[in-house]
């Protein structure tokens, strides 16, 4: 491990979740990393201090992965991060609009840029990434074909931004944890704080309603519940839930004692500071 921080993510230079840890980690050198498993195992072995994970978005809902990798990674979640995905149409320089023929992206991106697509009358081809199509572009020179990537690609990769913003929908928002090896609690008279938990609730009937009892009458506020299927049947199943406190709050305390004496397995994931993003 060098001096300097270091904070993993999954993607090409370039990426949203690039662009994220270089703003919620200023000065820090970030590491792409192929998948979330090495981004994740970057962490463990020590080549990086955290990493930057995706759990959902607004638009295409959670990131399933992060559920299975992440309770099982002995990582601790110690912060949150919102990240506008703002989509640009890039392509080499001197391009113009009228130019191009072709918008190479990510599949998710290309749905959200249908608009721009048919207004231009172009044809999508699809990409492993948004960074990656950047990249792409570079090396093809071509006027004739453009990516829809972020604006950090475009720097990294020599491109124009022949355009802002073209995404249909301009709430487009991901959230992400910030995981790390060793758990950061805040203190308990800090405020804005949120904890998020993985439980699996006993096969009884009214369980789920029983464990979640306490939070209501604890006043407890949920902000977040999935569910997953758990060891590969479709009997047990857990939950992941995000909730406003601070774990060694009574409120929190009794809430969370209700909650493990109808569950089977119960797991703080993190305790850890609200993004300033959820306030606004």
């Amino acid at each position: 491990m060098t001096s300097a921080k270091i904070i993993a993510f999954q993607g090409r230079p370039g990426a949203y979740s690039d662009l994220a840890c270089r703003l919620a980690r200023p000065g820090w050198i970030t590491l792409p990393c192929e998948d979330f498993y090495t981004a994740i195992k970057a962490v463990q072995m020590g080549r990086a201090n955290q990493a930057m994970l995706p759990c959902e978005n607004n638009l295409v809902g959670r990131v399933p992965d992060i559920h299975t990798l992440l309770p099982s990674s002995g990582l601790f979640i110690v912060g949150e991060h919102f990240q506008r995905v703002e989509h640009c149409l890039l392509g080499i320089k001197g391009t113009q609009i009228s130019d191009i023929k072709r918008i190479h992206t990510h599949p998710v991106a290309m749905g959200q840029v249908a608009g721009l697509i048919q207004s231009l009358q172009v044809e999508p081809i699809v990409e492993f990434d948004t960074a990656g199509s950047a990249e792409i572009i570079a090396k093809l020179n071509s006027k004739e074909d453009a990516a829809i990537a972020s604006s950090l690609a475009a720097d990294l990769n020599g491109l124009d931004v022949l355009r802002h913003n073209v995404e249909d929908e301009s709430y487009n928002t991901t959230r992400f944890y910030i995981v790390a090896k060793d758990r950061e609690i805040p203190p308990t008279n800090e405020n804005h704080i949120v904890t998020t938990l993985l439980f699996k609730t006993k096969n009884i009937p009214a369980a789920l309603y029983k464990a979640l009892g306490g939070f209501a009458t604890n006043n407890i506020n949920m902000t977040r519940l999935e569910s997953c299927m758990a060891d590969g049947n479709f009997i047990a199943t857990k939950f992941l839930v995000d909730v406003d406190g601070h774990i060694d709050q009574p409120a929190l305390k009794r809430a969370i004692n209700e909650l493990q004496f109808y569950s089977e397995e119960c797991i703080i994931l993190g305790v850890y500071p609200a993004s300033k993003y959820r306030q606004s």
